[in-house]
């Protein structure tokens, strides 16, 4: 299975850091905040991983190279300007191929990835879901029996770690579109599953919340 990490976004919520370092380079822990997807995505045996790249892309490509020091192989889909989430994968495709991959947003941290063979037939798509941040207490989606729902108690929060066939967004017209609509699409034809996963997991979207990920992973 390969991978593909969402990092084109300007990262407007994290300035001035996000000024001269684009986000997914963004120091936690010790080394850049997507050097713990790569090292984990390694551990799991996940040896082709996508990036795509846009604001600042050649800062994230001299900074990670081929990958071979992460012991995985790096693609790069460019953009010129951000096509947003589902525009992004869509583009990538062609790096991607016709099976489902695991997609993460680059500026999240978690300890864990989705079960790689939760993908079940007919099914689009994979969340991972976790309990409901401070900053969200609304969540986001339902989970009931293995199935994802845009409505409906309890409420959990997507992770921005998923399974993705690339069916949800390959017959899109090209250019710019969000991945959300398509995935409510999905579950409204019951074509999404999950998991909930009650770790450690932080949506690095504000300087507050890196530095306290950064004293966490200090110990």
């Amino acid at each position: 299975m390969k991978a593909m990490i969402l990092a084109a976004g300007l990262g407007t919520r994290m300035r001035p850091l996000t000024d001269t370092c684009p986000k997914p380079l963004l120091p936690v822990g010790g080394k850049p905040l997507i050097e713990h997807h790569l090292a984990r995505l390694a551990r799991a045996d996940i040896k082709e991983v996508v990036i795509n790249v846009s604001y600042r892309a050649e800062q994230i490509i001299r900074a990670l190279g081929d990958g071979r020091r992460f012991g995985i192989t790096l693609h790069y889909s460019r953009e010129s300007t951000p096509l947003e989430t589902g525009g992004g994968i869509q583009a990538a495709l062609p790096l991607l191929g016709e099976a489902p991959f695991l997609l993460i947003n680059g500026d999240v941290w978690c300890e864990a990835l989705p079960d790689t063979q939760a993908l079940g037939e007919g099914d689009l798509a994979h969340l991972l879901l976790v309990d409901n941040p401070d900053h969200h207490p609304q969540g986001d989606f339902s989970l009931q029996r293995g199935r994802v729902a845009a409505d409906g108690e309890p409420r959990l929060t997507f992770s921005g770690l998923s399974l993705i066939d690339p069916a949800l967004v390959a017959n899109e017209p090209r250019g710019a579109f969000a991945l959300a609509p398509l995935l409510k699409s999905a579950m409204r034809q019951g074509r999404v599953s999950g998991e909930h996963f009650a770790g450690h997991w932080v949506d690095v979207g504000t300087p507050a919340r890196l530095a306290a990920l950064d004293k966490h992973l200090a110990g």
